[in-house]
């Protein structure tokens, strides 16, 4: 069975980091590319981030230089460093593969105020 469990989500101002982690239980996080996505109020989920398991990362435009991946084998985890922190960053983050095979866990509100 498949499961992602997101954590590290919080409330912060603008400018601020946060560092979000991914539990990947099962598998596939072995053998598949792990990506970030986020979902806006009112808005589709998109693509932050994604890692192949060779570690080639490909970011968001509006994240790059703010935004790190990384994933951690030996602990099935994935990773986002979010630093410089904006309101528009504010959504719910999830992870799984990449492309999404839909294994959509709770997920972690992020939320930036101005």
């Amino acid at each position: 069975q498949v499961r992602f469990e997101e954590s590290g989500g919080d409330l912060v101002q603008s400018g601020g980091s946060l560092r979000l982690s991914c539990a990947a239980l099962g598998t596939i996080f072995w053998y598949n590319t792990m990506a970030w996505y986020r979902q806006a109020p009112g808005k589709e989920r998109e693509l932050v981030a994604s890692i192949t398991t060779g570690g080639e990362t490909n970011l968001l435009d509006a994240v790059k230089g703010r935004f790190t991946i990384s994933r951690d084998g030996a602990r099935n985890k994935v990773y986002l460093q979010m630093n410089n922190l904006k309101p528009e960053d504010t959504a719910v983050y999830y992870c799984d593969t990449a492309p999404s095979k839909n294994h959509w866990g709770q997920g972690t509100q992020v939320t930036v105020s101005a």
